[in-house]
């Protein structure tokens, strides 16, 4: 299966930003002749601080993420919090994906299956990756045409994740798409001060590692400043580092 890239900003933050990474993007997708998702959120609704910044809101952000795929020609991705969303964004964005805390709320799996989109579902920090049989199934019992998994660490203590890498041959017994989340999977979950840290030198390793154990998708959250970006930061890859990751992985 050929290997396919989700990219972008970890929230909208504004229209300069989604286009500048959208401008990389389409140059990396032509030079390599690969398949690339746009990836951004239009609410970040699991933020550690209730004065963190979450984003445009929904029919803002679907707005701003529509003229993105009307100008650039690229596929979407966009994450969903609650049911209610999902038809919303279905009118918009190719992909749904469910953020790692709710893969298992039923009604919100539902949801994102009956609108016929492809749904990415994340594996929950506090699951193994053979755990995620069931929002599989959930899903395609409720019609879903397509569904991905995506790795993203597992909670080791307080305040740090780590990869168990065997999850993702895991995970392909029951979805042909497996994805690795290579930049969440660096975080450190609240560990900086009401927000959430990171360790974005590792995210290379992380891709390549998932290769290695069978990988055929990589999530990669990028900004053209991640220091100075309203959210995940510390642990973004910068957007003039891209190319060389994907160029590494091909």
């Amino acid at each position: 299966m050929k290997p396919l890239f989700i990219a972008g900003p970890c929230v909208i933050e504004s229209m300069d930003v989604l286009e500048q990474v959208a401008v990389e993007l389409v140059r990396v997708r032509s030079l390599y002749d690969i398949d690339i998702y746009f990836k951004a959120s239009f609410d970040k609704a699991n933020r550690t601080s209730m004065h963190s910044y979450r984003g445009p809101g929904l029919e803002r952000g679907l707005q701003m993420l529509g003229d993105i795929k009307s100008k650039y020609g690229l596929p979407l991705l966009t994450d969903i919090h609650e049911s209610r969303q999902a038809a919303p964004a279905a009118e918009v964005v190719d992909v749904l994906q469910i953020p790692a805390f709710l893969c298992r709320q039923t009604d919100l799996l539902v949801a994102a299956a009956q609108t016929q989109c492809v749904v990415n579902i994340k594996k929950a920090q506090f699951l193994s990756g053979l755990d995620m049989q069931y929002p599989v199934e959930k899903c395609r019992e409720a019609g879903a045409r397509e569904v991905w998994l995506t790795e993203r660490g597992n909670s080791f203590g307080y305040n740090n994740l780590v990869v168990d890498f065997r999850n993702i041959p895991d995970m392909k017994q029951f979805t042909g798409r497996v994805i690795m989340d290579c930049t969440h999977s660096v975080q450190r979950p609240g560990a900086a001060g009401g927000k959430t840290g990171g360790n974005r030198e590792y995210v290379p390793a992380m891709a390549l590692a998932a290769k290695a154990f069978g990988a055929n998708g990589y999530f990669f959250e990028i900004h053209p400043e991640p220091d100075h970006a309203l959210s995940d930061g510390p642990n973004m890859l910068r957007l003039d580092d891209f190319e060389a990751v994907v160029k590494s992985l091909l």
